[in-house]
Order: C-alpha cells, then sequence, then structure tokens
C-alpha cells in the first residue's frame, strides 16, 4: 500500500501483533580509532569472545519473543559486512530486512524511514524496539523483562525510551529525569559537578538510546512534531529501489532525494517534545563502550590495574591498558596511559583523555588520510584484501575470495597485475582469454585489459596480486558487470 501522510486517523488501534528489532548501524565510533573506521566501525569490533557488538545485537532483538523479522538500518557500504556478521551466528533463525542508507542523517531519518516501511509491511499496530549496534547488554534476563515492560507501555500508545540507573556521575550521557514510568525532564549531557547531583538523588537515568514504540504511534508524533522529516522520508522511499525475496528484503534509499532529509537525532525531533513518552528504569548491564577506557574495562585487571588484550610485555607500569593482537608491545614505566596498535595505525593517550581521540579521527579525515576509513585488510562483498606492501609504483595484496564469489569484470588504466594463486583454484577472464589457475600457478593482466577473478569451488580462494604502474590507487577502476550493483 501507499501511505498518504494524512491516511492515519488520531484513534489508534494498540493491539500487540509483531515485534520489529530494529538495529541502527550507524556512526564512525570516533573515539574507538584506529580500531574503528568509517567503512569498518564501532559494531563490526570484535570482543574477546569473538562475537561483534552488532552480531550482539543481532542476537539480542532475534531472540525476543514475537520477532517478526529483524530491520537494520544502516550504510549501503556495509551491507555485505553486516549480512556476514549476521550469517556466521545462523541469521536463518529470522527473516531480515535493510534500509540502506547512502550517508547518515542521523537517527530521526532512520526511524522514519524504518516506521514507514513497516507500516506498509506489517501494519500499524507492529511494535519497533530500536536497538544501537553497538551497545553491550550484559544481563539477558533483565532485558527481557524491560522490552516487555517496554511493549505493554508501547501499546498503550506510548513512545518509550529506556532509563539506565546510573552507576557512577558520568558526564558522556545524557540523563532522564523520571518518577516511575513518567519522564519529567530530558537533560543534555552534564558537567562533573551536576552529574554526581543526579546520582546523588536517585531521579535520573542514564539515556539509553534504545527505544520501543507502536508504528502507528511514532508516526502520529512525526507528523504532528517533525513533520518535515517524516514528508522527506517518505518521498524518498518512494524514489528508491526496493529487492524482496524469501527471507530478506532491501531498500537502497535514493540519494539524490535523500540529501534533502533534514537530519536531526530523533531524541531532539520526537521525544524531548512529545507528551506520551514512558520510560522503563532498568538495570541490564548496559554500556555503549564510547571509549578506549570502557573498552578497557571488558578485560581484566591484573594485580597493578593493567588490562592487557594481546601481545604485551609490560614492566613496572600500572592502570595501563593496552592492546595489540599483532606486534608484540613493550610498555615499562608506565601509569594511565591506553596503547592500541593495529597494523597500520597506533594510538598513544593518557587515561583521562580517552574522550578526545576523536580529534585525531577528525584530523585524519579533514587530510582524507586512509587510516580514518579503511585498515588494512579491507572488507569487499566477494571477501577481503590485505595490502602487504605498497611503494612508488608498486603494491602487494593478499587477496581472499569467499566461495562461489566473483569480483567485477573491471579494467585498470594506468597499473598491469600479476596473480599467483596460493589455495584453491580461480576461473580468471583476461582480455579475450578465459582460463583455470590452481596452486602455484600464475596469470599476467595488462593495463587496460578487461578481467574479472572468481572462485568455482567450495574453499577460499587466496592469491597474491603484484600490481604495477604509474598509479596503483583505489580509484583507478572501470567496471562493466558486477555481481553486487557496484558498475
Amino acid at each position: 500500500m501507499t501511505l498518504g501522510l494524512h491516511e492515519f486517523g488520531s484513534e489508534i488501534g494498540y493491539s500487540f501483533m509483531k515485534l520489529i528489532p530494529t538495529i541502527l548501524c550507524g556512526g564512525a565510533g570516533s573515539r574507538l580509532w584506529p580500531l574503528s573506521r568509517s567503512q569498518h566501525p564501532k559494531p563490526f569490533i570484535k570482543l574477546n569472545d569473538g562475537q561483534s557488538l552488532l552480531q550482539k545485537a543481532f542476537k539480542r532483538g532475534v531472540e525476543l519473543d514475537n520477532v517478526s523479522e529483524v530491520l537494520t538500518v544502516t550504510n549501503r557500504e556495509l551491507l555485505f559486512k553486516t549480512e556476514d556478521e549476521y550469517r556466521s551466528i545462523n541469521y536463518q533463525k529470522a527473516k531480515t530486512a535493510f534500509i540502506l542508507e547512502p550517508f547518515g542523517k542521523n537517527t530521526a531519518a532512520a526511524i522514519a524511514a524504518a516506521v514507514l516501511n513497516t507500516i506498509e509491511k506489517h501494519g500499524r499496530d507492529a511494535v519497533l524496539l530500536v536497538l544501537a549496534a553497538d551497545h553491550l547488554i550484559e544481563d539477558a534476563d533483565s532485558f527481557r523483562k524491560a522490552v516487555n515492560k517496554a511493549v505493554e507501555l508501547a501499546v498503550q500508545g506510548k513512545l518509550v525510551t529506556f532509563g539506565i540507573k546510573p552507576t557512577a556521575p558520568e558526564t558522556g550521557y545524557g540523563y532522564i529525569h523520571a518518577k516511575e514510568h513518567d519522564v519529567l525532564e530530558f537533560v543534555e549531557k552534564p558537567n562533573s559537578e551536576r552529574a554526581q547531583k543526579y546520582v546523588a538523588s536517585g531521579e535520573y537515568l542514564w539515556n539509553s538510546g534504545i527505544f520501543c514504540f507502536n508504528a502507528g504511534t511514532m508516526y502520529e508524533e512525526m507528523l504532528k512534531l517533525c513533520p518535515d522529516i517524516l514528508q522527506q522520508v517518505k518521498n524518498c522511499l518512494e524514489h528508491s529501489q526496493k529487492v524482496e525475496g524469501t527471507d530478506v528484503r532491501q531498500i537502497e534509499l535514493n540519494a539524490e532525494v535523500f540529501k534533502h532529509v533534514t537530519e536531526a537525532p530523533i531524541d531532539i525531533a520526537v521525544f524531548e517534545k512529545s507528551e506520551i513518552v514512558a520510560v522503563v528504569p532498568c538495570d541490564i548491564g548496559w554500556s555503549d563502550i564510547g571509549s578506549w577506557a570502557a573498552m578497557g574495562e571488558l578485560t581484566p585487571a591484573d594485580e597493578n590495574g593493567n588490562r592487557i588484550d594481546g601481545r604485551v610485555q609490560i614492566f613496572d607500569s600500572k592502570n595501563c591498558f593496552i592492546r595489540s593482537k599483532n606486534r608484540l608491545v613493550g610498555a615499562v614505566g608506565l601509569e594511565n596511559v591506553i596503547i592500541v596498535d593495529t597494523a597500520d595505525a597506533l594510538l598513544v593517550a593518557h587515561g583521562s583523555k580517552a574522550q578526545e581521540v576523536k580529534h585525531v579521527y577528525t584530523e585524519l579525515k579533514k587530510i582524507d588520510h586512509e587510516s580514518h576509513k579503511l585498515h588494512k585488510t579491507v572488507y569487499r562483498p566477494w571477501g577481503t584484501y590485505t595490502v602487504l606492501e605498497e611503494g612508488a609504483h608498486f603494491k602487494i595484496k593478499r587477496i581472499e575470495v569467499k566461495p562461489h564469489s566473483s569480483l567485477s569484470l573491471q579494467m585498470h588504466q594506468h597499473r598491469s597485475e600479476h596473480w599467483v594463486v596460493l589455495k584453491g583454484e580461480a576461473k580468471i577472464v583476461n582480455g579475450e582469454q578465459a582460463l583455470t589457475i590452481k596452486r602455484d600457478e600464475s596469470t599476467f593482466i595488462p593495463a587496460g585489459h578487461k578481467h574479472r577473478l572468481s572462485n568455482i569451488t567450495d574453499e577460499p580462494l587466496v592469491i597474491i596480486e603484484v600490481q604495477t604502474g604509474k598509479y596503483v590507487g583505489e580509484d583507478d577502476i572501470i567496471r562493466f558487470e558486477d555481481n553486487y550493483g557496484r558498475c
């Protein structure tokens, strides 16, 4: 059906029919640089148990009662990585749907798209549970009880937010002044003195950014409080590409139309203005893992308060967090220092300045340095590539192609490539030739030749690619055919 902005009357039916966990997977997680980057953001960071924050959010949603499907709103560049994350934890347990943004427009636009799409597919009585992809919730039972209470309030016509009982006077969170389930006031991030007063009073909760509401109720409130955003998103959806299969739905928002959508957080656009907001106070072991200080707390401390994750040799040091999964890091005579080492970037910060790491990310983004955007290992819909070495007029990569996957049919104007198979069997188009090469065999692709690499087996294909030429940048590529819509 097609929705008009005034299709619904003032009377909303509240009988609970379906629950739609809605995961918002956006943002750069700049305070967790160098591990979090714009094309490998915070939700994809693996914790010590091997699961990412995104996988935990998905499991949290799919394991609830009455789930009809799990809806994810994310950047279109992250779709294939997100699908891989879900698939690796058996995402077939539930139907999935994706709304793909060309760029971020904050949470009001994302939720408007989710609401409009949910009403069209599931009806106005469906209940959305909005979850951030980068939160950690450690008490599953308490979370389930809080969701049940939130759903109860939502079907009564409330817009529900989850308020976390504070454990410390944090200045990095917004607060909710509450009395039982009534919201008295939303408070922006306070200074230290005000935060201490809030916690001491026992009347304030952290604003978690988790929401629950009936789709029709949120529609009516957005129609009243931010009609411009609702209309702009509705118009965008009408001009967007839609794909629907047996177990998955996908909407790719039209970039040209989406750029005109007003950017605003849902808190400011709706929740702080609405008169029907309720809060569920809860103690669910919640953290938004917003800094390296918070991330460090997930690793047990030694007798000197040091938290070590990876290959580290430490001496005469106290209260440090050091993470290095590859290179060995030696630390001597340090106190309250954060060290995070990755393949191409090293962070060293004082523990009291963990929130300020975002300034490094911002400066790198300003100068368009690759380390704000990509890791040495880059994820693509067909697999991954890792830059092993790069210099003037050459680049060496390790490429891994997933079973039965193909790179695009493409051409480079400024570089030639030499492929050597290390593992598996490759089907290759090289100019007018079509050939198959196996382990220890190779082929040379001159600049200007159309070419394509495919894995025709059930096992991963691994090759070494040596690029040579006057320019070896990633943007020297012309695509002619592509299985993933990137032409």
